[in-house]
């Protein structure tokens, strides 16, 4: 299991579900969105990850990869208008 003490997550599963259970059913969930404002998200994924702190941060610190750890992806609606 992951120490959250030196965790670079910043909830498990767990802590989300109790967290989320503090709110209204039907309050809607959003994420930020890429420079400002927040967007709608797909449905929740699972996928393999591999953290890599260095990339910049338009890449993010985490990508996919087959051979990394399983991880709950919140992955934020993407536009292009």
């Amino acid at each position: 299991m992951i120490d959250k003490q030196s965790s670079i997550f910043n909830y498990t599963v767990g802590e989300l579900i109790e967290e989320l259970k503090k709110y209204p059913k039907d309050m809607p969930v959003i994420v930020s969105g890429y420079e400002t404002g927040y967007e709608n998200f797909y449905l929740p994924i699972l996928r393999k990850i591999r953290h890599i702190p260095e990339n910049m941060y338009w890449d993010g610190e985490f990508q996919i990869d087959e051979n990394g750890i399983d991880a709950f992806i919140l992955e934020r609606e993407e536009r292009h208008d």
